[in-house]
C-alpha cells in the first residue's frame, strides 16, 4: 500500500509516476511493498505519446492514399503504386496494433 503519483492524459491513458509515501508494512528504506495506491493524479491536457504516434501513422496513411489516387491517373506508375499499396497495408496494420495496445492499457485487457 505504498503511494505513487499518477499521470493521466486527456485520452484516458495513464502511467505511474514518482514514489511519494511509504506504507507501514514496509520497514526498509527505499523499498516498496508492491501495492500501489494513487497519492496524487496529475491531469495532462494533451494526448499521450501513443496517440501522437497513431496520429502520425494516420497522416502517413492519408498521404499514401492520396499518392495512389494521383498515380492511378498517371501512366507509367505501376511500380510506385505497388510499393505504396504494400506500405499502406503495413501502415494500416501498425495503426490497428497501436490502437489496440492503447485501449488495452486504458481499459485493461479482458
Amino acid at each position: 500500500m505504498c503511494f505513487f503519483e499518477q499521470t493521466r492524459w486527456r485520452c484516458g491513458f495513464w502511467r505511474w509516476g514518482l514514489f511519494r509515501e511509504q506504507c507501514n508494512k514496509e520497514y526498509r528504506m527505499g523499498e516498496t511493498c508492491g501495492l500501489k495506491f494513487v497519492y496524487n493524479t496529475i491531469n495532462e491536457p494533451d494526448v499521450c505519446k501513443m496517440c501522437k504516434d497513431i496520429d502520425k501513422k494516420r497522416r502517413k496513411e492519408a498521404k499514401l492514399d492520396s499518392d495512389i489516387r494521383r498515380w492511378a491517373r498517371e501512366t507509367n506508375r505501376s511500380a510506385s503504386i505497388e510499393k505504396a499499396n504494400r506500405d499502406l497495408k503495413e501502415v494500416r496494420n501498425v495503426i490497428i496494433e497501436k490502437t489496440q495496445d492503447h485501449w488495452d492499457i486504458v481499459y485493461g485487457s479482458v
